[in-house]
């Protein structure tokens, strides 16, 4: 009970959502799938550690990776799916892209390029088959934030907004779960970020998440893996 109580504790505390006595379905392995936000969330602080640490608590048999390689985009995932998530037989895949596709448009002189969203798309489609295909669920994500302003004028705010409803739309044609992080930065950022600052909210540079972005992430999957099914009422 006392592991239990930590895990809804951390649920609550966090997002701020209610939730109901739960146990936990046994051999589960998680992958979490996407670029630099990903790949720092492994370290000690990180959304994907919390994760761990919070079901390694409640000793449950879930095992959670971070396959997370910065400056991704969709096409990045694409060519490494087979070697960084499909040969780890996942049952649970959770795709986290999208800002690079958006925000590497900026940066042009340096050689990068975003990705035009008919490419975006397909791409997520590819991966999502893919995935299914071998058995596995899919999480979709939409892109977060590049800046935290929270009245609409950060640079990329009407394009990320247009790349998360291209993954909205996505995760509603193959019926998957969605983790719409991009609504609900802007919520928490309406009401927190009084100060309408560009970074140092939930990230550290307006982007890459700091510690009270990776708890708040994590929360946010916690409550989509409860409502997937991975938790269910004890009898």
């Amino acid at each position: 009970m006392k592991n239990k109580n930590l895990f809804l504790a951390l649920l609550i505390l966090v997002s701020g959502c209610s939730t109901h006595e739960t146990a936990i379905r046994s051999s589960t392995r998680i992958i979490f799938f996407g670029d630099s936000i990903t790949e720092q969330g492994v370290k000690p602080n990180g959304y994907v550690t919390i994760l761990r640490d919070t079901l390694n608590a409640l000793r449950q048999k879930i095992e959670v990776i971070g396959a997370g390689i910065s400056g991704n985009k969709v096409n990045d995932l694409q060519r490494r799916l087979e070697n960084d998530v499909l040969t780890k037989k996942p049952s649970i895949v959770v795709i986290y892209i999208g800002i690079n596709d958006v925000w590497h448009f900026e940066f042009a002189s340096r050689g990068l390029t975003g990705t035009p969203k008919p490419e975006f798309e397909k791409g997520l489609k590819d991966i999502i088959t893919k995935i299914q295909s071998d058995g596995a669920t899919v999480i979709l994500c939409t892109p977060s934030v590049i800046g935290e302003k929270n009245d609409g004028t950060n640079k990329y705010d009407t394009m990320l907004d247009e790349y998360s409803q291209i993954s909205r739309t996505v995760a509603a044609q193959y019926s998957i779960p969605l983790c719409d992080l991009r609504s609900a930065f802007i919520d928490y950022l309406k009401k927190n970020n009084l100060a309408n600052s560009e970074k140092n909210v939930l990230t550290f540079d307006g982007v890459h998440l700091n510690d009270a972005g990776n708890k708040f992430v994590a929360a946010q999957f916690l409550a989509v893996l409860d409502g997937l099914g991975l938790f269910f009422p004890q009898k």
